[in-house]
C-alpha cells in the first residue's frame, strides 16, 4: 500500500488534474488554443505532444497550469493563434473557461462521495445501549436493548440517521417507533432543545437522552447512604452480584430484579496515583456486602445512585475549579431546580452562552454549596495541532474508557445507485456552505487564522490514510477539492475568481480592464496569496 509521500502525491496530483482538466476541456470546446497542459510547476520531468498541445508532468507537484495562447497581455502571436487567443475570445467564453476549473473541483467530490456511499457499509445501529434516567426517552419508557425504527414517521437505519432526524424537532411530542422483543410499538417523546455550536455554525436539534454504547455499571454514592455505610465508593464499578457477571447497566438491572436480601458485590475501584504533574489511577478489586433496598430498582436497590451526576474531572483554571468543584462532587441543582443529568446540564449550557447561572452541588463531606458561575472560552488543540475555542464550564462526568465498553451493535446498510448519488449530491452543498462560512469567519475574525493549514498539514492528513483506510482518504480528497473550488472562486487577482470578474466586467462595460490595472492587481494578488501561504506554512511549523 502507498505510504505517506505516495498518498500525498496522489492526492495533489488528482486534484490538480481535475482542476486543470476543467480549464482544458472547456478551452478546447470554445476554440481557444491550448499550448501546454502541465501537472506541477518547474522543470519538466516527462511528457509528450499530441496535436497542438504539449502534455507534461513537472518537478514541483504543488500546483499545475494550462497554458493557452494569448492568455497574457502583449504576447506575440501569429495571426491564426491571435484569433484563437484566450484574451481575444468573447467574454462569455472566457468566463466559462475560467469557471470550469473550480466547478470541476466542486463536482468531482460528488463522484467521490458516490463511490464512498455506494454499496454495503457496516455502521452503528439504532439499538439503544444506554438511557439517561433524567431525559425524555426514559420518561417515555424507552429501555436499553430497544431498537429505534422510525422518528416522526421517518424510517431510520443507523444511529447517525436517528440523530439527524431530530434536527429542528424539539419541545413537542414526537412519535417514535421502537422494536422490543421482536414487536414494534410507538411511544411519544418530547425532545429537549439543544444548540450545537461551532465557530461558523449553529444547529438546533432535539435530544432524547439515548446512546448506542453499553455502559458499565458504575455507582455514585451519596454520603450517609446505605451504599456508603456498606463500603461502596463513588465510581466503583460492579463486576458481579452473587457471582453473576455484570458487564453493563442492563445486566445490573436484570440481576437485581431476580435477587433479594443480602448481596455479595465484587467491584473494581480506581485509586489515584500521583505521577508528577499528572494523576494516574490504579485499579483494585474489592468485595462488598450490601442489603438490597426493599421495593427499589437498579442502583437504588443498592442504596446508591448512577454515577451520572458525579463530577469525573475538572479542568485546571476553569470556572468550575475556581468555584470550588472537585472530583467526586455531586451536582444537585441548576438555577434552583433539581438537576438529574449531565445531558440536561449540557443542554441548558448550550443556550446560555456567557450568561451566569446558579449551580448547586454536594461535596464529598456532604455539604451542599451554591455558587453563581458562568462559562468561559477554552482553547484546545486537536491531534493535528489545530486550535479551536468554545465556551466551557470546565467539568466532565465520569466516562468509561474504550476498553470498558462492550462492542456496539452494528448494522449493514446497502445504498443503491440512486440513493448513493442522492446522498452525495446532498452532502457536497453542505460542505460548500460550511467552507464559505469559514472563509467569511476568517475575514471577520470569528475564525482564527491559526486554523489555516498548508502543505505540511495536507501531508500529515494524507499520511493518516495509511491507518484510517480508503474511505478516509477519499473523504479528505473530497474536502480539499471543495476547498480548492471555493477558494479559486474568490475575486482575488491571479485566482480564477478575478478572471471571472474581469470577463463579467468586459461583458457589461464593453471594454476590458486596462492592462496597467490588471498588472497592478496581479502583483497585489500575488502578494496576498504569498502572505496567505506563508501564514499557513507558519501554522504548519508551529503545529
Amino acid at each position: 500500500m502507498l505510504q505517506g509521500p505516495g498518498l500525498f502525491i496522489v492526492l495533489l496530483g488528482v486534484l490538480i488534474t481535475v482542476h486543470e482538466l476543467g480549464h482544458f476541456l472547456v478551452a478546447k470546446a470554445c476554440g481557444v488554443k491550448v499550448i501546454r497542459f502541465s501537472i506541477g510547476f518547474g522543470p519538466k520531468l516527462f511528457g509528450f505532444t499530441k496535436g497542438e498541445t504539449e502534455y507534461q508532468v513537472a518537478l514541483l507537484p504543488l500546483g499545475g497550469y494550462v497554458k493557452m495562447a494569448g492568455d497574457t497581455p502583449h504576447e506575440e502571436l501569429s495571426p491564426d493563434d491571435a484569433q484563437r487567443g484566450f484574451l481575444n475570445a468573447a467574454p462569455w467564453k472566457r468566463a466559462l473557461i475560467v469557471v470550469a476549473g473550480p466547478v470541476f473541483n466542486l463536482v468531482f467530490p460528488v463522484l467521490i462521495y458516490f463511490f464512498v456511499f455506494f454499496g454495503p457499509h457496516e455502521t452503528i445501529s439504532t439499538r439503544v445501549g444506554y438511557v439517561d434516567p433524567a431525559m425524555p426517552a426514559a420518561a417515555a419508557g424507552i429501555r436499553p436493548g430497544d431498537r429505534i425504527v422510525a422518528v416522526d414517521g421517518d424510517k431510520v437505519r443507523t444511529f447517525e440517521e436517528m440523530r439527524e432526524a431530530f434536527v429542528g424537532r424539539f419541545d413537542r411530542s414526537i412519535p417514535i417507533t421502537i422494536e422490543r422483543d421482536g414487536k414494534q410499538q410507538i411511544v411519544n417523546v418530547t425532545p429537549n432543545r439543544i444548540v450545537e455550536s461551532s465557530p461558523v455554525d449553529s444547529v438546533e436539534r432535539g435530544q432524547i437522552g439515548v446512546a448506542h454504547t453499553n455502559r458499565p455499571a458504575v455507582v455514585g454514592v451519596p454520603p450517609g447512604s446505605p451504599a456508603a455505610q456498606a463500603g461502596l465508593k463513588t465510581f466503583d464499578r460492579v463486576l458481579s452480584i452473587n457471582g453473576v457477571a455484570i458487564p453493563d447497566e442492563a445486566a445490573l438491572n436484570e440481576q437485581l430484579a431476580k435477587v433479594e436480601g443480602t448481596l455479595e458485590l465484587t467491584v473494581q475501584r480506581l485509586a489515584p496515583v500521583p505521577a508528577g504533574v499528572v494523576t494516574g489511577y490504579s485499579p483494585s478489586v474489592h468485595k462488598v456486602t450490601v442489603q438490597k433496598q426493599p421495593g427499589a430498582e437498579g442502583f437504588a436497590a443498592l442504596g446508591a445512585q448512577a454515577a451520572d451526576m458525579y463530577v469525573g474531572s475538572v479542568f485546571p483554571g476553569s470556572p468550575a475549579e475556581k468555584a470550588g468543584l472537585r472530583l467526586g462532587d455531586q451536582l444537585v441543582s441548576f438555577n434552583g431546580e433539581p438537576l438529574n443529568s449531565f445531558n440536561v446540564l449540557a443542554g441548558k449550557l448550550s443556550t446560555l452562552k456567557e450568561q451566569s447561572f446558579q449551580l448547586g452541588w454536594r461535596s464529598a463531606d456532604g455539604q451542599v454549596r451554591t455558587e453563581t458561575i458562568a462559562q468561559a472560552s477554552h482553547t484546545s488543540k486537536d491531534e493535528m495541532g489545530q486550535e479551536s475555542s468554545r465556551l466551557e464550564l470546565g467539568l466532565r462526568p465520569w466516562l468509561p474508557s474504550s476498553a470498558e465498553l462492550l462492542p456496539t451493535d452494528k448494522v449493514t446498510v446497502t445504498l443503491g445507485v440512486g440513493e448513493a448519488l442522492r446522498e452525495a449530491a446532498t452532502v457536497v452543498p453542505k460542505i460548500v456552505g460550511q467552507m464559505v462560512k469559514v472563509i467569511g469567519g476568517l475575514v471577520t475574525g470569528q475564525v482564527s487564522h491559526k486554523t489555516l493549514g498548508g502543505p505540511v498539514m495536507m501531508y500529515q492528513l494524507a499520511s493518516r490514510s495509511v491507518d484510517q483506510g480508503l474511505d478516509y482518504f477519499l473523504n479528505l480528497m473530497a474536502i480539499i477539492s471543495i476547498n480548492l473550488g471555493v477558494m479559486n472562486l474568490l475575486p482575488i487577482p491571479i485566482l480564477d475568481g478575478f478572471h471571472l470578474l474581469s470577463a463579467f466586467w468586459e461583458g457589461i462595460r464593453r471594454r476590458p480592464i486596462p492592462v496597467r490595472v490588471r498588472e497592478v492587481a496581479n502583483v497585489v494578488g500575488l502578494v496576498l496569496l504569498m502572505a496567505l501561504m506563508g501564514m499557513a506554512l507558519i501554522n504548519d511549523i508551529t503545529r
